[in-house]
């Protein structure tokens, strides 16, 4: 994970920093803009949104790894000073919208407005009521529980590991319904929050809120999501066969009465709260004879692998491909191990405070296989993040922000068994045969995950489009669900309900189509570098460890950050301007073999 300085909502503070001022002023309205006001425009505010992530990252980082109510205060100063900042940047910049820029500033423009995420309308009422909801949204989550015959109170965190670990029907069933109480009260105050949103994005130029998110992919909104769905089109052949198989063996473990073989699955059967990966449940629908012979946290236990080893092994993936070690500031400033002395946030993340060489890893590692691989996921962000230092602060991102999880995950693909043989932890590779079961357990998590990285966009879209009315938000929401995943709910719902706020990324107003982007562009990134490593083995097997081709390849577009079209970026590696998703077919072949076997005779589809 990639934390972004992320930067929305607010009013005008900030004049004296910008040599162009709307604040209360008509002067410069009306005037004749020219390229050269233009020019000066964005040096200034360049110069106002260094400083301000400088600060800005500085204070996270500290509230991260000391979390106190005064490091929050602080954090919360400096992101609410960013907020107000860049709404008046963005409006400002919107004033240049009809003059005929260079290429370069109209793109420096489109970045700085679309470093928005939601939009506040230029009132200053309405903007103070807009960020009373989203607070009030936001503090609605992290608060939420569940506490069963009103005691016994469970967070979020205990109860996703009931989902994950119970295989008692009747009391999944309880603690899926039993989050879903949360998201109840949030409704009236999400409608209202669409509405202004959407008046906010409607003053950048924009028609709704949905529309503005779209025009951050550098191609018509309406273009990019007819992409979407062509993508999962590619994609849509394998999930089924898996969601069939996956099916057939609850049906075996619960009883067809409860899991009917015609229809979609129950959603609180999959693993997950929100039915979004499915990893939990492999021991449910592992193949037979599936053990690949060796386990990672093993072989890290018997190799002595300390958690500095762990990071110190991981950069000498990179440092094989012929990337410049990480600065010695790296591993004295990142966070490895949990603190015994103080609260800290373990999520795993990857920072860089300066916008140059100042990259940090925040972790708490444990000595695990899973951790290992996200260590090599976390390091992918930071040479990325390191390689588009040069670029102005406008460009210093992945080409479009599907591309910064998917570098990372890319890097993650490579840590095969192959690769663990050649570094040392692994004797022997296995044969091909005990692929299957390893194939397994990622596409229950990565394939599983494809539709609904999808979907939880589609709907918020349509919501602020209108194409979905307040009185539909909960039907619209299983329709999708069903159309896209083949998930149904458990139990009755009615528009009581409001359970698309029971995941995060709808109450914190998270856009999510970069996940469904990181899925398949991590796949196709991987074929194409395989390729450029001249690697002989299925792709699956393949690991770009060690080669200097992959290598010069992947940085030469990372170094490009966003400073041009994802498209072109895109291009540098995979020779295409186009995604294809037809990567992930290519690397679950052998699985899918397997699954259209085992699906013989069954009913599949819903």
């Amino acid at each position: 994970m990639k934390p972004l300085f992320r930067l929305s909502v607010g009013a005008c503070v900030v004049a004296t920093a910008l040599s162009l001022s709307g604040c209360n002023s008509t002067e410069n309205n009306n005037q004749a803009l020219t390229e050269k006001d233009a020019e000066i425009f964005l040096a200034n505010a360049q110069a106002t949104l260094e400083d301000l992530s400088i600060r800005g990252n500085r204070a996270q980082w500290i509230y991260a790894n000391f979390v106190t109510e005064d490091t929050a205060a602080l954090a919360a100063s400096v992101g609410q000073e960013s907020t107000d900042t860049v709404v008046q940047l963005a409006s400002e910049a919107a004033r240049f919208d009809s003059l005929n820029l260079s290429e370069d500033n109209r793109r420096k423009m489109d970045k700085l407005k679309l470093q928005l995420t939601i939009a506040a309308p230029q009132n200053a009422e309405k903007s103070e009521q807009l960020a009373g909801l989203l607070a009030e949204l936001d503090g609605i989550y992290a608060k939420g529980n569940y506490c069963k015959d009103g005691k016994n109170c469970q967070s979020l965190g205990e109860l996703t590991t009931t989902m994950a670990n119970s295989r008692n029907y009747e009391e999944l069933l309880d603690t899926w319904q039993g989050w879903r109480q949360i998201s109840k009260p949030m409704r009236p105050l999400f409608e209202k929050q669409v509405v202004l949103a959407n008046e906010g994005a409607k003053e950048l130029g924009y028609e709704d809120t949905g529309a503005m998110w779209r025009s951050k992919y550098d191609m018509p909104a309406n273009d990019f999501a007819n992409e979407l769905d062509r993508l999962w089109g590619q994609v849509k052949p394998l999930y089924n066969a898996l969601h069939c198989h996956v099916r057939a063996k609850l049906g075996e473990k619960y009883g067809e009465d409860k899991v009917p073989q015609d229809k979609p699955i129950p959603a609180h059967l999959l693993g997950n709260m929100w039915a979004q990966q499915w990893g939990n449940i492999y021991d449910v629908v592992a193949p037979d004879n599936a053990d690949p012979g060796y386990d990672v946290t093993e072989l890290l236990a018997e190799h002595n692998y300390s958690e500095m080893d762990m990071v110190r092994g991981a950069e000498k993936f990179f440092t094989s491909m012929g990337f410049a070690p990480l600065p010695e500031t790296f591993y004295n400033r990142s966070l490895f191990l949990k603190p015994r002395d103080r609260d800290v946030q373990c999520h795993a993340s990857a920072w860089n405070l300066d916008n140059q060489d100042d990259i940090r890893i925040k972790m708490c590692i444990q000595r695990t296989g899973e951790e290992f691989s996200t260590i090599h996921h976390e390091l992918g962000h930071n040479f990325y993040q390191r390689a588009y230092k040069n670029q102005p602060i406008y460009y210093q991102d992945s080409a479009n922000d599907g591309f910064h999880e998917a570098i990372g995950d890319t890097i993650a693909l490579s840590v095969t068994p192959g690769y663990l043989k050649e570094i040392g932890l692994l004797d022997n590779v296995p044969d091909e045969s005990k692929d299957i079961g390893l194939l397994m357990r990622m596409a229950l998590d990565k394939v599983a995950f494809i539709p609904f990285g999808l979907l939880v966009d589609q709907w918020r879209w349509k919501v602020f489009s209108g194409e979905i009315s307040p009185e539909q938000y909960n039907q619209a929401w299983w329709d999708l669900r069903e159309k896209y995943q083949g998930i149904r709910a458990p139990i009755a719902r009615t528009e009581a309900d409001f359970d698309a706020g029971a995941k995060y990324h709808v109450p914190g107003n998270v856009p999510y189509t970069r996940y469904f982007l990181a899925h398949i562009l991590q796949f196709d990134f991987h074929r194409s570098l395989c390729e450029i490593a001249d690697n002989k083995e299925s792709i699956h097997r393949c690991s770009i460890y060690n080669s200097k081709e992959a290598g010069e390849k992947l940085n030469a577009m990372l170094e490009m950050g966003s400073s041009r079209p994802w498209q072109e970026a895109l291009e540098s590696v995979t020779g295409k301007q186009q995604m294809d998703a037809t990567a992930i077919l290519d690397y679950f072949a052998p699985l899918q073999k397997y699954l259209e076997e085992q699906n013989k005779g069954r009913q599949c589809g819903w």
